[in-house]
């Protein structure tokens, strides 16, 4: 009787902290021929770029599961040729450029095992950070004319993107 009690008392503390745990929101951003899926981390008053994502170290571009960016045609994403498909979208942010990574395996959770999935990256790229007058709350993804700008915090980057 007493192991019952306590297994279920064990079950609702579990339910209980599953709930309260915080996950970041999904959120979508969708140009022509592209979109991305990421979850929104936000800033909450903490110090983003070299502290809560370092640095020199491979990011999921996102909070929860790594992002992932779908091209319905073929494209030229930060200056090389992109075949039509879904990738996983990493970035290794430095502070006056980030590395973008373009990796085919998906489904990964985070940036983790990167290391162990690195031979099927497609495409890295540098570009170069824009500092920003006011900072982005939530970590946002969006399309413009000329790409894909990723903001947050006080920091933005533009991956230029075109279609034939």
């Amino acid at each position: 009787m007493k192991k019952s009690i306590a297994f279920a008392t064990a079950l609702v503390l579990f339910a209980f902290f599953a709930a309260c745990a915080q996950k970041s929101p999904k959120a979508k951003a969708e140009g022509i021929n592209v979109k991305v899926n990421y979850s929104q981390p936000s800033k909450r008053g903490r110090a983003i770029f070299g502290e809560l994502v370092p640095f020199g170290q491979v990011w999921r571009t996102g909070a929860n599961e790594a992002t992932e960016i779908t091209f319905t045609k073929d494209a030229v994403f930060a200056g090389k040729v992109v075949k039509a498909g879904i990738y996983t979208l990493f970035t290794i942010p430095q502070k006056d450029k980030w590395t973008i990574i373009l990796n085919s395996k998906l489904g990964e959770w985070g940036a983790f095992n990167y290391d162990k999935i690195k031979d099927k990256d497609i495409l890295k790229e540098d570009v170069n950070t824009i500092t920003l007058k006011e900072p982005v709350e939530s970590l946002t993804l969006n399309f413009n004319t000329m790409g894909l700008i990723i903001a947050w915090d006080l920091t933005s980057v533009l991956i230029p993107i075109s279609f034939n």
